[in-house]
């Protein structure tokens, strides 16, 4: 009993992100932005916690492999919407990336329809911290009032992370999609 419960600690770790969802949330839109950097750096810590634990100890789940990375966009997508409705960030920055989230989960739904676990990649883990780093950087300007050369470089920081969600798009589909259409081909001769 003590194994299975130790063996889904990542799992109740990312299920934890989920969590923190609302609460980050509430605190964008009450202009709780120390609390919200709080809930958001918590959240953060624990994705890299549960990815620790899973690959140190063996304990990586195909649950696990699909519900991590829900967990990471969820988190990122409201919080963007929150910053957006708060006018820290252009719309635009939230519909690239939003767009890109919608292709990547028809594609995993795709493949997962044929026993394809479409788990992360380091581009896809460049693309996350970036984002985590630029959504940090938006609710500490706020709240310090920062001086204006800060908003400057986040923006930088955010076309970045445009930049590697893109970037990280067309690798899962050439690593995952491409890789699919190989195994179909194979399995056809």
């Amino acid at each position: 009993m003590l194994q299975k419960v130790l063996r889904n600690i990542p799992n109740i770790l990312t299920l934890f992100r989920i969590v923190l969802i609302p609460f980050i949330v509430i605190t964008v839109m009450n202009d709780d932005y120390i609390m919200a950097i709080v809930f958001f750096v918590i959240s953060g810590l624990t994705d890299v916690l549960d990815g620790c634990i899973a690959r140190k100890f063996n304990f990586i789940t195909d649950f696990g492999k699909l519900i991590d990375p829900l967990a990471d966009k969820l988190t990122q997508i409201a919080t963007l919407v929150s910053i957006v409705i708060k006018g820290l960030i252009p719309y635009w920055i939230l519909i690239v990336i939003l767009l890109k989230e919608v292709i990547m989960i028809c594609g995993a739904s795709f493949l997962y329809g044929k026993s394809t676990v479409v788990s992360s990649r380091w581009f896809g883990k460049l693309s996350t911290v970036v984002l985590y780093i630029a959504i940090f950087l938006s609710m500490s300007i706020r709240q310090f009032n920062l001086p204006p050369i800060y908003e400057t470089i986040n923006f930088y920081i955010y076309c970045f992370a445009v930049a590697t969600t893109l970037f990280s798009l067309v690798m899962y589909f050439k690593t995952f999609y491409s890789r699919d259409l190989l195994k179909k081909d194979t399995e056809n001769k």
